[in-house]
């Protein structure tokens, strides 16, 4: 039995709740299967800004750069802000992404059962991966550009040949390990652009044929970001996993959690050659925060994305098992329509939440799918 180290950063505003539902569900994966995780609890974000003076300290750092995978619930805190005006959440994140080499930003855009999608062309469903390259893109500007004299501003975007090619490799062999778009079974990969403007964009595009050559076995396209947005809400059935950029992928990525139920069902990872970290993509909140109504599936949903990942990683069909069998309750409760907080239409708690999800978990694990 192999046992994980995980560095468990709970953030802020709903952050703490949602960490702690999550936490639940692990301690039931782990009482009943065979999977084993050690979890360091480590203080860092807004909050931690706001009486420290330091969103990351060195030693939170450590902690991530030395466990199997970081868990991360949602930071960030508006009124919490540095001398020049700006948040800490992005200055932390990039901070960590660096740090950890995190290249591959992993969005998935799947529709439950028991959710409803605003879409009348979900009927044969959607079950997407929106890929973003992480460190590179317009997001490589960030703590850069110019600004002169109050009256002109400039942000570079960085693309290169191993930063695209490293994700590019990643996304095929992503949707070799799915069972292929909803409308056919087909796995494709599909590189989003806007080569017919930008130089950038077009050498993205030229990087991409070259590896989706030498990978016959998937299918492979190429879909300009703006025809995209629109073909996300004419024929969202018919995506796999698309591949791109980063703005264009944080920009997408939310438009795909509007399609499948909202953000409090959107999970992430961000994987790197050697690390890992997994966060739910929505934000901190924190209006809600104590009051016991946050929606806590898209932490829960990250941290089976982390064990899948630790899975794959160390060749572990515990940790697989365990992923899907977190899935899998989830998509139980969600099917029963029982359970369920205010953003899907209920008036359930977190702990709630938590609590059916935990109650979901069968005693006997079923065999890999």
């Amino acid at each position: 039995m192999n046992q994980y180290s995980i560095a468990a950063l709970p953030g802020d505003g709903i952050g703490p709740e949602c960490l702690d539902a999550t936490l639940h569900v692990l301690d039931r994966i782990q009482s009943l299967h065979s999977v084993r995780l050690t979890l360091d609890r480590y203080e860092a974000g807004a909050e931690h800004f706001r009486k420290h003076g330091v969103a990351l300290p060195e030693d939170v750092l450590r902690g991530c750069l030395d466990a199997d995978a970081v868990l991360l619930a949602a930071i960030g805190l508006p009124d919490v802000r540095k001398p020049d005006g700006t948040e800490v959440q992005p200055e932390m994140m990039m901070g960590l992404r660096r740090a950890l080499g995190l290249y591959a930003a992993v969005r998935p855009v799947k529709l439950y059962p028991g959710v409803d999608s605003p879409l009348t062309t979900a009927s044969a469903g959607i079950d997407m991966v929106i890929l973003r390259e992480n460190l590179e893109g317009l997001f490589a500007s960030f703590g850069g550009g110019c600004q002169l004299n109050d009256q002109l501003a400039t942000d570079t975007i960085v693309i290169t040949r191993e930063g695209t090619r490293r994700v590019v490799e990643y996304a095929f062999e992503l949707s070799r390990r799915r069972q292929g778009r909803p409308s056919d079974g087909r796995r494709q990969v599909t590189c989003v652009d806007k080569a017919n403007v930008f130089r950038s964009f077009a050498f993205f595009r030229k990087v991409f044929q070259e590896i989706a050559d030498v990978n016959p076995d998937v299918d492979s396209n190429a879909v300009y970001v703006d025809a995209m947005s629109l073909y996300m809400v004419t024929s969202p059935s018919e995506w796999d996993v698309l591949v791109m950029e980063n703005q264009f992928g944080d920009i997408l990525s939310d438009l795909g959690a509007a399609l499948v139920g909202g953000l409090g069902l959107g999970p992430s990872a961000e994987i790197g050659e050697q690390h890992a970290l997994f966060q739910p993509s929505h934000g901190s909140a924190p209006q809600l925060a104590g009051k016991n109504v946050a929606n806590p599936l898209a932490t829960i949903l990250s941290a089976a994305m982390m064990l899948d990942w630790l899975g794959h990683r160390h060749d572990d069909d515990n940790a697989k098992q365990a992923a899907q069998t977190i899935e899998h309750a989830v998509m139980t409760v969600l099917k029963e329509r029982d359970v369920r907080t205010a953003d899907l239409g209920g008036t359930s708690s977190t702990e709630d939440f938590a609590n059916a999800v935990a109650d979901a978990i069968p005693v006997t694990q079923p065999s890999l799918s």
